[in-house]
């Protein structure tokens, strides 16, 4: 007798051993026609799988995120079946499953074009159509090695010679094409038929520029043809949203070749970042933390002490001076407990929060760069809080709320938070983890927040809770970070003297809320489509005159807005009115004032917004308190 548990606490016990799929048929023949893969026992496996023993199970359908990822993986063999009909002296390499989709890698003696992409998605849909089965088969190492040399897929077999051990290995087949892979598969070619695929790139074999240039092929995959038009819009946004192309047209920002990963701020993007650290620093003052600034070059015994040297050495610049070895700092934490070293602290000076501007280098891999997203060089409205273990649970509280203030500030309401904890490589005992992982855990808790266990996934000295936040088109950014650590203290000796007289180790908890303010800055561009709150616009408003006579006026306008603090210019160029509105459009100003002789006359100004929002005339003192409570407000664009 074989007894399935199921999801909902019911049990089904059958003769014999059963399948995935008897068990979903015995249900009901509508979860039969849904299923695509089973979870047994908390394993994935394909819906022919036997169930031999008494186990939990759940069926998983399209509406399961596993599911959704099985058809994107299935949609990768589905790819690599086409190329081999279409192009079969073509080798097939590796086809994992990514974020929104899928690729697969090729070895083929001259590059793939956009018209073969074309083809290859046609004959995907011809292979869909077939409703060819999806089989799995176990065979032993060295015969599944023979198999695919056989075949001349010398990659694959490449693939399992590097297995570790003997064990066997799983191939899936449809029709006459036959893959390595772990799986589990749709049950057939038929349940793909929403897929596109969205580009070609280049990828070394392995990763290792020594190695063969291999051609990848991108593809998405979803359940449903409107969920993959709303990906594709989502997409067109992203593309106008780019902060890239919108910080060349804006003349925000630039980053050249002799200093890759590393930020040139032009006049307008460097007022955007004062504005973000000004609104930081403000936020540091009145929520008791104390700024301070700490060197960024560090002899290498500090970073041995900290085990940043062990953990993150290949991420580091290193230098010499001397016959000394130093680094530059990626990261603020070593510097800030000198600072709190410094004197002998009590319970009393505790919690004692100390903030900085940090400004960090690490060097990224060249390919992974991206615009100001992702860059060697950058800035972090850092902040390490000194406390006693009894503190903590306060301290993360409170950080929390000041997290999702500043959040709210910069115009966004949605908010997504996990908990990562222990990694295999990591400082500290074990009972360290468990009361940082614990204390963590409660104060998300205590909050009522809703949030994500990510297992392995903390700092190598302790755990964090990491916050994303969610753009105007529905992206996900991690930014902000809060992480629990007992360990780097006392590796590096700081200590405070408790009520009872006695020495003890401070608790460190590491914070940030922007993250990279060149990275948050960058998302703030791609949010607002480089259409800026006022409070953060580079220019707030500028004054256009229509002809010659009104040049005094709008001088006069220009110098009043500036005296109120308003960032305001003065066009008078001898153009059309209509360009230079359509110009200053195009710039994504917030205002334009527009000045004629009736505006002269009557000592007013008419106003416009950037979205095209006519206000009509009004007294320059009105559009000034205008102006001045809307920046207050901070948050919304015009």
């Amino acid at each position: 007798m074989t007894v399935v548990r199921l999801p909902d606490g019911s049990e089904r016990t059958y003769e014999q051993p059963v399948t995935v799929g008897d068990v979903a048929a015995s249900i009901g023949a509508g979860l039969a026609r849904a299923a695509l893969a089973g979870k047994v026992n908390g394993k994935l496996v394909d819906i022919s799988s036997r169930i031999e023993t008494d186990s939990d199970l759940s069926i998983v359908t399209e509406r399961d995120t596993e599911g959704l990822e099985i058809i994107r993986h299935s949609s990768a063999h589905l790819l690599a079946h086409a190329v081999k009909e279409l192009f079969p002296e073509a080798q097939v390499t590796i086809g994992p499953v990514i974020e929104d989709g899928f690729y697969y890698d090729f070895s083929y003696k001259r590059p793939f074009t956009p018209e073969d992409l074309a083809a290859i998605e046609k004959r995907m849909a011809e292979i869909s159509a077939r409703n060819l089965k999806v089989e799995r088969k176990v065979l032993e190492r060295s015969a599944a090695i023979n198999f695919f040399k056989n075949q001349g897929e010398h990659y694959k077999a490449q693939i399992i010679e590097a297995i570790p051990g003997d064990e066997e290995v799983s191939l899936y087949s449809q029709g006459n094409f036959t893959d390595l892979c772990r799986g589990p598969h749709v049950p057939t070619t038929s349940r793909l038929k929403v897929f596109k695929l969205m580009k070609l790139a280049g990828a070394y074999w392995r990763g290792d520029s020594h190695n063969e240039m291999l051609q990848r092929i991108y593809g998405t995959a979803w359940v449903k043809k409107e969920d993959q038009e709303a990906y594709l819009h989502r997409l067109e946004e992203a593309e106008k949203r780019d902060h890239r192309k919108l910080g060349k047209h804006l003349a925000l920002f630039h980053i050249q070749e002799e200093a890759p990963g590393m930020v040139f701020w032009h006049p307008k993007g460097w007022i955007i970042w004062q504005q973000v650290e000004q609104y930081m620093r403000e936020i540091f003052r009145n929520n008791g933390y104390l700024e301070i600034r700490t060197p960024s070059v560090l002899d290498k015994g500090l970073w041995e002490q900290s085990g940043h040297w062990e953990n993150f050495h290949e991420n580091m610049f290193i230098t010499q001076s001397e016959e000394r070895e130093f680094a530059v700092k990626p990261m603020n934490c070593p510097g800030h407990v000198q600072v709190f070293k410094q004197g002998l602290k009590s319970y009393r000076d505790l919690p004692l929060r100390l903030a900085e501007f940090g400004s960090c280098h690490r060097n990224e891999p060249s390919g992974a760069l991206h615009g100001i997203m992702r860059v060697r060089a950058f800035t972090q409205d850092d902040a390490h809080i000194f406390c006693a273990e009894s503190q903590v649970q306060d301290e993360a509280v409170q950080f929390i709320d000041l997290l999702q203030k500043v959040y709210t500030d910069f115009g966004f309401n949605e908010l997504l938070v996990k908990l990562s904890t222990r990694p295999q490589k990591r400082v500290g005992s074990e009972e360290q983890w468990d009361k940082a992982e614990a204390a963590l855990q409660s104060a998300l808790n205590r909050k009522n927040l809703v949030w994500d266990l990510q297992p392995g996934e903390g700092a190598f000295y302790g755990p964090k809770i990491e916050f994303s936040l969610k753009d105007s088109i529905g992206r996900l950014w991690q930014c902000g970070t809060l992480q629990l650590d007992f360990s780097m203290p006392e590796r590096l000796k700081a200590e405070y003297v408790a009520e009872d007289n006695s020495r003890r180790v401070p608790v460190m908890l590491h914070r940030a809320i922007l993250g990279s303010l060149e990275r948050f800055i960058g998302i703030i561009i791609e949010n607002y489509a480089g259409a800026l709150p006022l409070w953060l616009s580079p220019e707030q408003a500028v004054v256009l005159n229509i002809s010659e006579g009104q040049a005094d006026y709008a001088r006069h306008v220009t110098e009043e807005l500036r005296r109120h603090g308003i960032r305001a210019s003065a066009d008078l160029r001898n153009e059309k009115i209509t360009y230079k509105i359509r110009e200053h459009s195009l710039q994504k100003l917030p205002y334009q004032i527009i000045v004629g002789d009736k505006e002269v006359a009557a000592q007013v100004i008419a106003v416009r917004t950037r979205t095209g929002s006519d206000l009509g005339q009004m007294s320059l003192q009105a559009f000034i308190q205008r102006l001045t409570a809307e920046i207050s407000i901070r948050a919304g664009a015009v």
